[in-house]
């Protein structure tokens, strides 16, 4: 048991140390879920909802009230007459409280 307990904690502090949002997803609908107080941002792959609640309120200085992820998977493209993929990415939707805003550029 002792084992597995440790395993979980260094992996928590690994997650600490690593920044968990790599961008703000700059998007037609994006842009208009940010007038409802809605961010979307592109995670890592092994982000969690507490982990990017923790890392908005350090960065953004505001609390979000709801977070929701998405994965979206990767895809099949056909540009200039070849066959190619569009890598997954892992998103997620930072819902806050009326009157916060976060500034994205």
């Amino acid at each position: 048991m002792k084992k597995e307990e440790t395993k979980t904690e260094d992996k928590k502090v690994a997650s600490t140390n690593i920044k968990l949002i790599i961008a703000p997803r700059v998007t037609e609908k994006a842009s208009m879920q940010s007038n409802q107080n809605a961010y979307t941002f592109v995670v890592t792959k092994d982000a969690t909802k507490h982990a990017l609640m923790d890392e908005i309120k350090k960065e953004y200085k505001v609390t979000p009230k709801a977070i929701n992820i998405v994965n979206l998977p990767r895809r099949k493209v056909f540009v200039r007459g070849k066959i190619g993929m569009q890598s997954g990415i892992k998103k997620a939707v930072v819902f806050l409280k009326k009157g916060d805003t976060i500034k994205l550029a």
